[in-house]
């Protein structure tokens, strides 16, 4: 029979939250209902409720998360009743041409629940990022729900469904960081104190954290920055150049999404490093650069979707690392909220106060 619960919608563009009503379906074909224990309040979220991803309102917002599948359809043999699974928002599909090539993080056809949640009313809702999670429980595909340590804090670990694994894999998996490589990450938000955090794992040796802000980069030396650059005081090219015996660094992470940003990284790493840009601009910012500086410094320039992470591969390796206190992700958690406290959430992280506030359930 379909539920109803409690669920966070933004029903119109810039208009505040609201804690309303919302039908969930019984899981049909290769979906699964999942009982939310924690959502984390992502920037992305923000984007859903300003307009800023498309126009298809209502949204249920919310994707950072994790929880304890209740019911499964049919056909699901990965994950059963009572798992305790984190939600991520690339279910790969196993067939596309990026799977058929063994680089199932790039799969092109990752797919949602068929079903729709909606209002009392009959009013479909569009799923942020295909989950909408800032709800009591939500409808999924089952591809999206990856087993974990049930003994992991849900608050902590959900955080790896988004930002936590963006970053760190922003660094990891398309940086290539290794050992004894140098690491400048600009931008300290969560995203960007993930990829400071997952340099530290991967043995880089200098990491250099930029920002704007002197208290984001007084909490990035506590995820392993060995070095701090505020760009408002210094020059960012220059300083980084220094701190890695005038070369550059091995790999830059732009975590902001801004063309000097990425202008600032794309100058700051050595000849043939590695620029990852993470930071999500908006549809009308452009870069100009010489075509003969990207010929003659050589290396690579990539962008980073979701950390370019396998869920099934990354979470629980990451979530054993959190549980043998090697990856702190405890460390991302600012405040714990209800479900009602997202609008107050959103206007913290407007203001830089917070890394993630976290909805608990």
């Amino acid at each position: 029979m379909p539920q109803t619960v409690k669920g966070v919608i933004a029903r119109s563009k810039g208009a505040d939250v609201e804690l309303v009503d919302i039908v969930v379906p019984d899981p049909g074909p290769g979906e699964a209902v999942v009982q939310i224990q924690s959502c984390g309040v992502c920037h992305t979220d923000l984007h859903y409720r300003e307009g800023g991803i498309n126009d298809e309102f209502p949204f249920l917002l919310g994707h950072e998360a994790a929880g304890v599948v209740e019911a499964v359809g049919e056909g699901v043999t990965d994950v059963a009743p009572g798992d305790f699974v984190i939600l991520n928002w690339r279910a790969v599909c196993g067939q596309c041409r990026a799977c058929a090539k063994g680089k199932p993080w790039y799969c092109f056809n990752t797919h949602n629940a068929k079903q729709k949640m909606t209002l009392e009313d009959g009013t479909e809702l569009s799923p942020a990022l295909g989950i909408g999670a800032f709800i009591e429980k939500t409808l999924v595909a089952a591809g999206q729900c990856t087993k974990v340590d049930a003994e992991a804090d849900a608050a902590a670990v959900g955080l790896l469904g988004c930002g936590v694994m963006a970053g760190f894999g922003a660094a990891v998996n398309t940086g290539g960081v290794g050992r004894g490589d140098s690491v400048a990450v600009i931008g300290c938000g969560g995203v960007g104190n993930a990829a400071i955090a997952g340099s530290a794992v991967a043995g880089a040796t200098t990491i250099i954290a930029v920002d704007v802000d002197d208290r984001k980069l007084e909490g990035a030396r506590a995820f392993g920055a060995t070095h701090t650059v505020n760009g408002k005081d210094e020059d960012v090219v220059e300083r980084i150049r220094e701190l890695t015996g005038g070369f550059g660094a091995d790999v830059v992470v732009e975590a902001v999404g801004r063309p000097e940003t990425y202008e600032q990284a794309f100058y700051a790493r050595d000849l043939a490093g590695t620029v990852v840009l993470v930071g999500v601009p908006t549809p009308d910012k452009e870069v100009t650069l010489p075509m003969i500086e990207i010929f003659g410094r050589g290396g690579a320039l990539k962008s980073s979707w979701y950390g370019d992470c396998l869920p099934s591969r990354d979470f629980p390796m990451l979530v054993d690392l959190y549980r043998q206190g090697r990856f702190d992700l405890d460390a991302f958690v600012s405040e714990r909220i209800g479900l009602g406290d997202i609008e107050g959430a959103f206007h913290k992280m407007e203001r830089g106060e917070v890394l993630r506030s976290v909805v608990v359930l």
